[in-house]
């Protein structure tokens, strides 16, 4: 062999056998970039990507190298999972690194968020083993803190769903009695104000006008006449028929002594065609199809009773059993019910609340803003009407917000046992699942809620704690709470952030340090710290959140 190319081959080997048996450089902090910088949760995770980009003549060909990423913050470390990076020579199923050109490792790191990570520091941890050597290289700081803004959506924010009661302060009653005439005639015989239903209305106006708590509203007189004949005929008959009713009515209320009735108003239908088509649809006769289709076909009156006519088959049996109907008056009475005062039924409430029905208890219950004078409501609610799901259910939405969520999880539950259809303890159910990390059963609880006016809320934090964003602002939809605010702040839309932040009807420590938030990512110093002062003035532990929090690192926060 030429002693040249001997020497040049001997070259060659010796190099390759220092790029294997070499032991590894340290790695370098300008070798490694970090998205997001800071890191930032999504939900309630906190999940980044470090990118490595591994400079040619560093990455040894023998050389296996496991990287944790590890978030260390006071008074721990979080590890994420560990990546492998291998040289060209290793048997694995790391990611390979050119040792004559370097190259590009991705290394994922994801960990579930703890307030404390707040103030934190991302590093990398390096364990190298070369041939069978095992060696740890110094960590690296790749990243630092963690901006939180997205754990402010918690089902602890949401209001729960409130089973509402059906108090009415005034309930109308409407009354009514038909007084029915011979064909072409408008007198009023004796046997019609002698019917049942005439004589009912009658001692129905009369109580009403006698009892304190009620009061006549209004009467109505209709009158009508069948469409057989002249319409010019039967508009007179029907005018008459309205005049006649309409002066016993009033001669009625002289008799009786009722000055106070509201308005009398009265009426005529000369032809009432539309009571003719449906007294025929609900008949037995025979040809009815060939009626019906008589009056689609034709809309003038004359010409219609002329076609009916004809069908000299059924004209019989209409003259008989549907024309008779049409020949009335109708009077109608509203009256109105008046229920006891607000100031009343507080008063039967603390004397007595088994004097009240359940809807009054209930109703009782909005007249306060007090949660701890709501709760006591809703429990004597539970105890007079133990069978209503809907004490039990508001029972547990007051120790929901009082963070009292194992004595909630029970009346939810008890509710739920009560109307296993009460989607308001389904969604309830639902908030609970959710503060315990049960996301499954969340989902389906939040499911069978559809519909409850609270459920868009709940839907839309427990979409951003699973860092579905778009999915959450869908459930938001045009909500003024602060949980579709902060939907609208990750989203990046501080416009209608700040509409919504704006119009919600009654701001808490959490709607200003939301809007804190705002100020600080639209650099608006002013409105950061007057809001936080807010935000702290109303919940003192919001001090130390702010303190640590990244969204405020521009900012002097001395003064809190």
């Amino acid at each position: 062999m030429n002693r040249k190319i001997l020497y040049i081959s001997a070259a060659v080997a010796m190099v390759a056998l220092g790029s294997c048996s070499k032991k590894l450089g340290q790695f370098q902090a300008n070798y490694f970039s970090t998205d997001p910088t800071p890191l930032e949760t999504v939900g309630e995770r906190v999940p980044a990507t470090v990118t490595g980009s591994i400079p040619a003549k560093f990455m040894v060909k023998n050389a296996k190298v496991t990287a944790t990423p590890v978030l260390v913050y006071q008074g721990g470390e979080t590890a994420g999972a560990a990546t492998v990076i291998q040289g060209e020579n290793v048997r694995a199923n790391g990611q390979v690194v050119s040792f004559d050109n370097g190259g590009m490792v991705r290394i994922p790191f994801d960990a579930i968020y703890e307030p404390a990570m707040a103030k934190s520091d991302l590093y990398l941890d390096f364990t190298v083993d070369q041939n069978g050597k095992l060696y740890a290289l110094p960590r690296v700081k790749v990243g630092n803190g963690v901006v939180a803004t997205s754990t402010l959506a918690s089902a602890k924010t949401v209001k729960p769903a409130v089973a509402k009661d059906k108090f009415q302060r005034v309930i109308s009653e409407k009354y009514s009695a038909d007084i029915h005439f011979l064909i072409n005639q408008a007198n009023i015989r004796a046997n019609q104000t002698n019917s049942a239903d005439y004589i009912d209305l009658n001692r129905r106006l009369i109580e009403a006008n006698a009892a304190p708590n009620q009061e006549i509203a209004g009467l109505t007189v209709n009158s009508y006449a069948s469409p057989e004949g002249t319409l010019a005929f039967n508009t007179q008959l029907a005018e008459k028929r309205e005049q006649n009713t309409t002066t016993l009515v009033e001669n009625q209320l002289k008799k009786d002594k009722i000055t106070e009735f509201g308005e009398l108003t009265s009426s005529f239908t000369p032809e009432d065609w539309e009571g003719f088509q449906e007294l025929v649809e609900k008949s037995k006769i025979q040809d009815k199809d060939l009626i019906l289709a008589v009056l689609k076909m034709y809309q003038d009156p004359e010409q219609r009773e002329k076609e009916i006519r004809n069908l000299s088959s059924v004209f019989d049996e209409l003259a008989d059993q549907i024309l008779p109907q049409l020949r009335y008056s109708r009077v109608m009475a509203q009256i109105n019910v008046i229920g006891k005062s607000d100031q009343e039924l507080i008063d039967l409430f603390n004397k007595d609340p088994k004097a009240l029905t359940a809807d009054e208890i209930l109703y009782v219950a909005t007249l306060t803003d007090d949660n701890t004078k709501k709760m006591e409501i809703y429990n004597a609610a539970s105890k007079v009407y133990p069978n209503d799901y809907r004490t039990f259910n508001n029972l547990g939405m007051t120790q929901y917000v009082a963070g009292d969520y194992n004595a909630a999880k029970a009346n939810f539950e008890r509710a739920a046992s009560i109307n296993p259809q009460s989607k308001e303890a389904e969604m309830n159910l639902g908030l609970i699942s959710m503060l315990n990390h049960d996301l499954r059963a969340a989902n389906a609880q939040l499911g069978a809620a559809a519909g409850v006016p609270e459920s868009g809320d709940a839907l839309g934090v427990f979409y951003l704690q699973q860092g579905d964003l778009n999915k959450a602002l869908n459930a938001f939809g045009d909500a003024k709470t602060n949980n579709a605010a902060l939907a609208q702040i990750l989203a990046k839309d501080y416009s209608a952030a700040k509409s919504t932040l704006a119009s919600i009807q009654v701001p808490d420590a959490t709607t200003y340090y939301l809007t804190a938030v705002l100020g600080a990512r639209t650099n608006n110093e002013n409105m950061v710290m007057s809001n936080l002062r807010q935000a702290v003035k109303l919940d003192n532990g919001l001090l130390s959140r702010a303190k640590a929090d990244m969204e405020f690192s521009k900012f002097n926060l001395s003064f809190l």
